[in-house]
């Protein structure tokens, strides 16, 4: 553990939950907006936990999860339609809230965190089966096939765990019309995912035989 990662982390995470709270609270017009403290809660708790275990832990991971400068052309046009999704889908469920256009019943936003949560476990997981899991598409030195748990039975199960975070997202918000602005992460994460393959097939040794041993990318007996 250095200083400089442990304050890299610590500003990553005070911007992150700044801007996550501007772009819900400043449309609704009112902090006392109890769905958008429901899903900060959800997020950013598991999320301080998880960087407090890899500042201990390991640290070199940590380090390539804050990582967001991508090298690949595609995987730039990636983030910023994931980037435009984020602010769309937060700015509509907060005006949601204030202007009252649509509710969803308070039962929906429980439900909702609570998937969240589980998918969190399952995103948790994949960070402890993989360390080599950079937020940058690359292939690092020495890297090595990972073949085991969760990655038996798909071959990205973080991107299958973000699909269900993400959309549960607005539902916690109490926004349909948010939740139809989330629908199109999972076609953000097939493009991401299909640049990637081609990347792992290219230069990472092993991998063309990993896909043949598990055969589903995202959704088992699905893609």
């Amino acid at each position: 553990m250095t200083i400089k990662l442990l304050i890299q982390a610590l500003l990553k995470y005070i911007i992150g939950f700044l801007v996550v709270g501007i772009l819900i609270f400043l449309p609704a017009g009112t902090i006392s907006f109890w769905k958008g403290w429901l899903l900060i809660g959800v997020l950013f708790i598991p999320m301080f936990i998880i960087g407090v275990i890899l500042m201990i832990g390991s640290p070199k991971l940590l380090e390539k999860r804050l990582n967001t400068k991508e090298k690949e052309e595609e995987q730039k046009e990636v983030v910023i339609l994931s980037s435009i999704m984020f602010i769309l889908g937060f700015t509509i469920a907060g005006l949601n809230a204030r202007l009252n256009w649509q509710s969803l019943p308070t039962i929906v936003s429980y439900i909702a965190a609570f998937i969240f949560l589980i998918a969190y476990l399952f995103y948790m997981e994949v960070l402890r089966e993989n360390e080599y899991l950079s937020r940058v598409i690359e292939v690092q030195k020495d890297q090595k096939i990972v073949d085991t748990g969760l990655y038996r039975i798909v071959r990205h199960p973080m991107y299958a765990a973000t699909i269900f975070m993400f959309l549960m997202i607005p539902l916690v918000l109490g926004s349909l019309i948010s939740f139809f602005i989330f629908l199109i992460y999972p076609f953000i994460i097939i493009k991401r995912i299909q640049n990637e393959e081609k990347i792992l097939e290219k230069e990472l040794k092993g991998y063309k035989e990993y896909q043949k041993k598990v055969k589903y990318k995202l959704i088992p007996y699905i893609w």
